[in-house]
């Protein structure tokens, strides 16, 4: 039996189609850019790229990172590339307890921190608020401290998020961001309607 619409369902409906097709031309364009499906990893590893001279392997299957930095004083490190829509304190990392099955270095760039209430009128737009770099011996050290086991969605304290920031607060002395640098960053801003509460565990 098929039902019946009414202008209430119709109207939605056309919207919505509507709203996927400028979407559809949209995502092209991105896609033309990034030289990839639109993707939100991708979306940060383009970034990174772009912005900070991490050189991307050529292979998405190398072991434990995704490239290297390739200036400043961390030239050659392994870096791997983490992207969020939303800032949640949570951090994906490999399996091993072995630093040898590590990148040198974790950098993450987010998007504003996830809100504390409600979800189902939010959305997770593609955009940068911070960028963070965490020495990956460090963490596994910390995380080790607590008991805890490096992993897919492991939760970091604060403090820990906090010392790894280098935008927009420039707290981890380990890479300074030049003016051109945060210049690129901020024409990736979120807007402030997105900010939540801090999700963040301290």
């Amino acid at each position: 039996m098929l039902a019946k619409l009414g202008h209430e369902t119709v109207e939605p409906l056309a919207k919505l189609a509507e709203l996927l097709r400028q979407r559809s031309t949209i995502d092209h364009e991105i896609a033309t850019i990034l030289k990839r499906p639109v993707h939100s990893g991708h979306f940060g590893e383009y970034v990174a790229n772009a912005i900070f001279g991490i050189e991307l392997n050529q292979s998405a299957n190398a072991k434990s990172h995704d490239g290297r930095f390739t200036d400043g004083p961390m030239t050659g490190q392994s870096v791997n590339v983490k992207y969020q829509t939303r800032h949640r304190g949570l951090l994906n990392l490999g399996l091993s307890t072995d630093p040898e099955d590590h990148p040198d270095f974790y950098f993450v760039l987010t998007g504003p921190p996830i809100s504390m209430g409600p979800t189902h009128d939010t959305f997770a737009p593609l955009c940068v608020d911070a960028v963070y770099l965490f020495e990956s011996r460090s963490l596994l050290n910390e995380l080790a401290v607590r008991g805890l086991q490096p992993g897919v969605a492991r939760s970091v304290r604060r403090t820990l998020w906090d010392a790894a920031m280098i935008y927009p607060e420039a707290r981890n002395p380990l890479l300074a961001l030049n003016r051109e640098q945060r210049a690129a960053l901020a024409l990736f801003a979120g807007e402030d309607q997105y900010l939540g509460g801090h999700a963040v565990p301290k």
